[in-house]
């Protein structure tokens, strides 16, 4: 039997050599998330230091280390102090002027891209647990532990409607489109709302145990939800129970992504995959329309808390706590690339390009992947 202890020995030509990876170091906690800028290589990151980061990496900048620090501060006695409290979500808009962040202090924040602080939403009662943009960027959408889901106006800052659907934390959120949404909760339910709708349009129930996250395919047609009950399940607005009940994780599913293929999407000729990251250690790659996995990704020895897919839809990057960022060839399953960070990995995350990949780690470090042969 393999022994878990034991580092694994890497293959020499998979490594990914220290000369390629770059690493970014300023924070002073673990670093739960990073996401590239859509339109230039800024990578920010979000941390138990109660600050988000920028970091430059574009061709062009004077030095690696160039980073923007966003505090998180919070009014005491007529001044700003530091909230104490962890950044845990992060996303840009789509046309890369701003970034919205989400932190345990109960407050969203809007900042530029040069790191100022736009605007702060404040209605949530505790920690935010996950925000994200509309495609049109004129709102923003939250979800919290207070159980409600929230659509913020991103001009004015003020809260457009409070969604009081779940009966327990909110986890993730999703737009389907610029005003509706699904939202997933420890309660073991997925709302389907929309913006000026006073009750779901749609209650997918099925789970037997917290839905950890939510994600829309490319065309808007199918949404995929990820359990503690080791399930994955697709659900269509056509129907009120799922389309497949996709079972073979042995532990809990922790995130998953679809590919950038198939229809609608800018590479139409290469079928939609759907990937699962899961605290049994492995990755699933899974073929959607007949519900079935086509390669287990079986490399990593601890939890895999993230996966990514580049661009074009071929790769995909996986992190896991045994401190590795792998690379998998999607249509082969084979492991084309690995690193041994210093910390448990968080987050990967493609750039734009295809070229670069970060990840962020609980030893407070953020690294970068140059992919370019």
């Amino acid at each position: 039997m393999y022994n878990h202890s034991e580092p694994m020995e890497m293959d020499v030509d998979v490594e990914i050599p220290a000369s390629k990876a770059t690493v970014l170091r300023g924070h002073e906690s673990e670093v739960f998330i990073c996401a590239w800028n859509p339109v230039s290589d800024l990578l920010a990151s979000g941390s138990g230091d109660s600050t988000a980061r920028i970091w430059n990496l574009n061709e062009n900048s004077n030095s690696s280390s160039t980073q923007l620090v966003l505090r998180h501060c919070i009014r005491e006695g007529g001044q700003d102090v530091p909230s104490n409290k962890d950044v845990t979500s992060l996303d840009w808009n789509s046309d890369g002027t701003l970034l919205a962040t989400g932190s345990y202090d109960g407050f969203a924040r809007i900042w530029t891209k040069d790191g100022n602080l736009a605007s702060t939403l404040g209605q949530h009662k505790g920690p935010i647990f996950a925000l994200k943009w509309n495609k049109k960027g004129n709102s923003i959408l939250s979800a919290g532990v207070d159980k409600t889901t929230i659509i913020w106006d991103a001009h004015t800052g003020e809260a457009k409607q409070q969604f009081p659907f779940h009966s327990a934390p909110a986890l993730d959120v999703d737009w389907q489109n610029n005003t509706t949404f699904a939202s997933c909760s420890t309660d073991m339910c997925i709302h389907v709302c929309r913006m000026g709708s006073d009750r779901p349009l749609k209650t997918f129930q099925g789970h037997t145990n917290e839905v950890n996250a939510i994600k829309w395919d490319p065309s808007g047609m199918l949404l995929a939800s990820c359990s503690a009950d080791m399930t994955l399940k697709i659900w269509s607005m056509k129907q009120d129970s799922w389309v497949h009940d996709l079972q073979a994780h042995s532990k809990e599913i922790y995130t998953i992504k679809w590919s950038p293929t198939g229809p609608g999407t800018s590479n139409p000729n290469f079928n939609i995959m759907l990937a699962s990251a899961s605290f049994d250690s492995t990755v699933r790659l899974w073929d959607v329309e007949r519900g079935v996995c086509i390669h287990t990704l079986t490399k990593h020895q601890e939890p895999v808390y993230s996966v990514a897919f580049s661009p074009d839809g071929k790769h995909l990057a996986s992190g896991s706590f045994d401190k590795c960022v792998h690379i998998w060839n999607t249509m082969s399953g084979a492991l084309v690339h690995s690193y041994r960070g210093t910390g448990g990995i968080f987050e990967v995350c493609w750039n734009s390009t295809g070229d670069k990949v970060g990840a962020s780690a609980s030893d407070g470090s953020v690294c970068v992947l140059e992919l370019r042969k």
